[in-house]
């Protein structure tokens, strides 16, 4: 058995050879097999001599161009002294005329100013403020119409006391000019009041025959004033609609039989938020001194009205100094801060602000100083705790828009009654009374809102959904509790809400909104003419400069009719257009809330340096990849351009730009890839001006030379401002 199985496998191995091995090849095959081996062979040893060819090659070109390179760098390095020196040189001369032509304009605007004689104060002289607001204050006037024309000249007053607060160094001048400033604005509200309060008590004899109440508008270029008196007592009565004003308000019945008169007065400007700020720095500095000395630090401990009111990039700085120089120093509030707020305000809500954060490099000091003159007065807050119940406005993340709305009610004053040719009336001593409503905390869940409807600014772009916040007049923070059944009618610009109580309120957007920007591009259209462009997230922006003088350019209709065709300086221009709503301006804190890309700060100083140098001669726009490069590099496109028309697209070239050198790119932007092989027959330079210059005609470098200083100093300043090369 086991002999006949072995027989088995050897017969089945006999087999399986016999297969492999196939049928007999002829002489003619087998020649013809062994040409195809030698074809074969001959093919893969062409192959591998190609091979061998190819890599040759490029190692003599990988070496040629190490050699190249080599010696450009050798090149670049030999004159990389006499660059820098005259970039230096370039830098200083332009500062130094801009410093000196700025002093002349300012001593230009002093004398000017001592020459009009028209009787309003320096507010630059404490003494000489001091005595006009005594003045005023003893005033009497109550006719509105005379109120008024004091109350835009006390305004204009505030306007240059801002000014002088931006660029003042001491900080003893810094907090008389605040000083000087809170006071004028609560002798305006006060002022408001007086003349609100004279109105009311005439309210019997300019009924309205048709509604048997009292309704009136008041308006003059920065209030609109809305009053009415309710005289019929109607339980019916639901609400009513300012017309001209764009302002409207519904009641509930428990105050439509009610003895009261309703206000709304609408200021252009926002004297509330100023406090906001204040306050922030108080909690914030307090805890910073509590954090430092181990010891509990009262939260009403004031900060000088110095710090308060400076740039943002100068406020740290200062109080930190002071808080070295002075650890135990208590400054009281200013008083009388509660006449600026709301008639009424019931809200009680104690929550702490969080402290501020760190500064940025030295440089990134730097580039916002240049803009320092174009950001608010008072710097924005840092970021506010928000809980559940009680939502304080982060005033950097939100930005107020169009002024403030104050919505009160008061007791009706006494009316005069009229007997035998007499008119009596009861005097009484205490001004406006508020009349509460709710009358207290527990009344707050069973009184039912108020209504409120406004048609937005038209001094204002809403580039989204107003947010509605309510002032706290105890905590000097803007709210959004407390507001219920938001409605925004977009095609009417209306918005309708109701609120729980009378308090002040401002219309909100994000600061942020348009960001980031999409593209941007700088064209020269003459000598010391450009324009910058910017592309956001939701809206176009261009700015034409000329000289010093910048004016905005943009397809939105609505909200920025007034500053369309104005000229005007770039500071006043970005103040201008941040409070219409189209904010393209950065600060210290815009990287916390916008997507960037991480850039040098040192190396992206430099560029906006030396592209303003250049603005009258060269164009530069946004490159897809500046993003692809790395945080040590820049990447934008550049050609040099004369004339109004638009770049075509086949001029564009582009440039790298680094710590140590710049250089022409030999990708275009419509590669597939990035790459940092430079432009074939180009070479390389220590800045970016000399790359420039090597593919520049004698007239464009003779225009860059000739540019004014002051054109120069505002491209600089426009780019410094808005870091298009981060931001985009």
């Amino acid at each position: 058995m086991r002999k006949s199985f072995y027989g088995y496998l050897d017969a089945l191995a006999l087999s399986r050879m016999s297969s492999k091995k196939g049928p007999k090849l002829t002489k003619a095959q087998k020649a013809k097999q062994q040409e195809k081996d030698e074809e074969r062979r001959l093919q893969e040893e062409e192959e591998a001599r190609l091979q061998a060819e190819k890599e040759e090659q490029e190692r003599l070109e990988r070496e040629k161009k190490e050699q190249e390179l080599e010696k450009l760098e050798l090149k670049d390095r030999g004159r990389r002294e006499d660059e820098l020196n005259e970039l230096r040189h370039l830098l200083e001369e332009n500062h130094t005329a801009v410093t000196d032509l700025k002093i002349d304009a300012v001593e230009k605007a002093k004398w000017e100013k001592y020459m009009r004689c028209d009787g309003t104060p320096d507010p630059a002289i404490q003494r000489d403020i001091n005595t006009y607001m005594s003045l005023w204050r003893d005033d009497q006037q109550v006719d509105i119409t005379l109120v008024l024309k004091e109350c835009n000249v006390a305004l204009q007053l505030i306007e240059e006391l801002e000014g002088l607060l931006r660029d003042v160094t001491d900080p003893q001048e810094g907090k008389k000019y605040q000083e000087s400033l809170i006071s004028l604005q609560e002798l305006i509200h006060s002022k408001h009041n007086l003349t609100t309060e004279e109105i009311l008590k005439e309210a019997s004899a300019n009924i309205d025959t048709e509604t048997g109440n009292m309704q009136t508008v008041v308006k003059d270029d920065n209030i609109t004033l809305c009053l009415w008196v309710n005289l019929n007592k109607n339980p019916r009565f639901k609400g009513l609609h300012f017309e001209e004003a764009g302002l409207g308000f519904g009641l509930p019945k428990q105050l439509a039989v009610s003895n009261i008169a309703i206000r709304m007065l609408h200021t252009q400007y926002d004297h509330l938020t100023l406090l906001a700020k204040m306050a922030h720095l108080r909690i914030n500095t307090a805890s910073h001194r509590s954090l430092a000395g181990g010891e509990e630090v009262s939260a009403d401990v004031d900060v000088p009205e110095q710090e308060e009111s400076k740039g943002e990039h100068e406020v740290k700085e200062d109080i930190e100094t002071k808080r070295q120089r002075d650890e135990d120093e208590e400054v009281q509030s200013t008083p009388g801060l509660e006449g600026m707020q709301s008639a009424t305000s019931i809200q009680s809500r104690k929550d702490s602000a969080q402290s501020a954060g760190g500064r940025g490099s030295q440089i990134l000091t730097q580039m916002e100083a240049l803009d320092a003159e174009g950001d608010s007065s008072y710097p924005p807050t840092q970021v506010s705790m928000v809980n559940n119940s009680v939502h304080v406005v982060d005033l950097m993340q939100y930005t107020p828009l169009g002024g403030v709305f104050y919505y009160d009610v008061f007791h009706l004053p006494p009316q005069a009654h009229r007997v035998n040719g007499w008119e009596i009336r009861q005097i009484l001593d205490k001004g406006l009374q508020v009349f509460p409503y709710p009358s207290d905390d527990n009344d707050v869940l069973t009184c039912s809102p108020v209504g409120v409807t406004v048609t937005l600014p038209e001094s204002v772009v809403f580039l989204e959904t107003p947010q509605v916040a309510c002032w706290d007049a105890e905590e000097k923070q803007w709210r959004m509790n407390g507001i219920t059944d938001i409605s925004y009618e977009e095609a009417e610009a209306k918005i309708l809400f109701k609120v729980d109580s009378f308090r002040a309120f401002v219309l909100m957007q994000e600061t942020y909104a348009n960001f980031p920007f999409q593209s941007w591009e700088l064209r020269p259209l003459d000598q010391n003419s450009a324009l910058f462009t910017i592309k956001g997230a939701l809206i176009d922006v261009s700015i034409m400069i000329k000289g010093n003088q910048c004016m905005l350019q943009s397809e939105q209709e609505r909200g920025l009719s007034h500053l369309k065709e104005k000229w005007m300086s770039g500071p006043a221009l970005q103040r201008a257009v941040i409070d219409a709503g189209i904010n393209i301006f950065v600060n210290e804190y815009t990287h916390k809330y916008v997507s960037t890309i991480a850039k040098d700060p040192l190396t992206e100083h430099a560029a906006y340096e030396q592209m303003a140098l250049f603005a009258s001669a060269c164009a530069f726009s946004w490159s897809k990849w500046n993003a692809k490069c790395g945080a040590e590099h820049l990447v934008m496109q550049w050609c040099e351009h004369h004339g109004p028309t638009p770049v075509p697209r086949h001029s564009w070239s582009l440039y790298l730009l680094g710590a140590q050198r710049s250089q022409k790119l030999e990708i275009t932007e419509s590669s597939e890839a990035f790459s940092v092989d430079h432009y074939p027959g180009s070479e390389f330079h220590s800045t970016f001006i000399h790359m420039l210059q090597d593919d520049m005609s004698a007239d464009g470098i003779t225009k860059t030379r000739e540019s004014n200083n002051l054109f120069v100093d505002t491209i600089q300043s426009l780019l410094c401002a808005t870091r298009p090369l981060m931001y985009s």
